[in-house]
């Protein structure tokens, strides 16, 4: 019974390898597969006639340059095995898409959220609404959609669906598994968004240096303050973790931050704080629950005016920043910071106040700035999150339910 327990343990394991060589490198010939996954050419025969067999990859023909000689025969997902939704929560909307099993995007849409007070259990209620829509616009089979993404700036429970806290809905816990299960038999996920990012940019990495060690920190700026850092372990695999950087202490009793505590991270460098110090209102002033772009390009244009409180708010921003880089690389290894979000479009702004935040500090002093780069585009960073983090997930539980044939 223990040797036929490894025998598929083994099995199983040599599945998922096949798999996440197709979803890194695309569709791929038999000797392709083996050279990637290691296994045998026997091995990889087998697997792939199973994974074949139970409708999970499919063969399809590629005609050689020139058109002379025998087709060359490529493996890939089937797309119609099975469907993933992605829900990207942002700070004025929601965004859903709608991806097959080969990673192809099938539909998506966006839908403005109101800044109006709104419990859980509305908002729960709008998430499944949207998911109607998706499912119904694309005439999918509901029961393979296996699994639901969800994203969402701030602090997200490790082991169930549950957002503890958000500066959205503040402390008010949304549980979107008990919510959305009565609906859908896809298993709901959650993750922190900004973890998404450090997931892409830490995958970007190894496709770059193949399995040489990495470390990075993802910080997103905008409405709100996140960090992700992404590191390969002594094993090879990623190691992925959101700290709460934006509610860090800066300022003992200072400015007012959203969380309800007094001098945060965020309650200087996020835009609610920005405005606050760019028209000088008082620091325990109730930050503003959404600024739009445009007033924050407003205060932008006034910075690079020479505008002296515009462009001090702005250095504030960037101080509280650099002190919070500082004070995060003390407790790790030193690494790059890949700058995010909308935010990105200030950071001109902020740059001095960063340099000078990071060097009142002894590591600052000893080794300087950190490598720091922008990556302006962070929706779609979030989005390459979502895919390699569900995915992940969607082929090991096709493979742990026993959906393959056990020959």
């Amino acid at each position: 019974m223990l040797a036929k327990s490894s025998t598929e343990l083994i099995r199983q394991r040599n599945s998922l390898l096949v798999l996440a060589a197709l979803r890194r490198h695309g569709a791929l010939a038999h000797t392709d597969v083996s050279d990637h996954t290691g296994l045998s050419s026997a091995t990889v025969s087998a697997i792939t006639a199973d994974l074949e067999t139970a409708g999970i990859i499919e063969k399809s023909e590629q005609q050689p340059a020139g058109g002379r000689g025998r087709p060359r025969v490529l493996l890939r997902q089937r797309r119609d095995c099975a469907y993933l939704a992605v829900v990207i929560i942002t700070s004025d909307g929601v965004e859903y898409s709608l991806v097959d099993y080969s990673g192809r995007l099938i539909d998506r849409f966006n839908e403005q959220r109101s800044h109006d007070p709104a419990g859980a259990g509305l908002f729960l209620e709008v998430i499944g609404q949207g998911l109607e829509r998706l499912a119904e616009r694309s005439r999918i089979e509901r029961d393979k959609l296996l699994i639901i993404s969800i994203s969402s700036k701030g602090l997200v429970d490790k082991t169930r669906p549950i957002l503890l806290w958000s500066p959205i809905f503040g402390a008010d816990r949304i549980d979107f598994d008990a919510g959305l299960k009565s609906r859908w038999k896809g298993r709901v996920m959650l993750a922190n968004e900004t973890l998404l990012v450090a997931a892409a940019l830490g995958e970007e990495e190894e496709k770059r240096h193949s399995h040489k060690h990495y470390a990075l920190a993802a910080l997103s700026l905008g409405h709100s303050i996140g960090l992700g850092i992404a590191r390969m372990t002594p094993l090879g695999e990623m190691d992925l973790t959101a700290s709460n950087f934006g509610h860090m202490m800066h300022q003992p009793d200072g400015a007012l931050c959203r969380c309800g505590a007094r001098g945060c991270v965020e309650a200087y460098a996020g835009f609610y704080a920005i405005l606050r110090t760019a028209f000088e209102v008082r620091l325990d002033t109730i930050p503003a629950k959404f600024v739009p772009l445009s007033e924050m390009d407003k205060i932008a244009q006034r910075a690079r005016q020479g505008d002296r409180m515009a462009g001090f708010a702005f250095r504030q921003a960037g101080l509280a920043l650099g002190n919070g880089l500082s004070r995060l690389l003390s407790l790790t290894e030193p690494m790059p910071v890949v700058i995010t979000g909308v935010g990105t479009r200030y950071y001109d702004l902020m740059r001095r106040g960063v340099e000078e935040g990071f060097a009142q500090s002894h590591i600052g002093r000893l080794s300087g700035l950190p490598e720091i780069q922008i990556a302006a585009d962070e929706r779609n960073l979030v989005y390459q999150g979502h895919l390699r983090h569900a995915f992940a997930e969607m082929d090991r539980s096709i493979v742990m339910a026993g959906a393959l044939s056990s020959g």
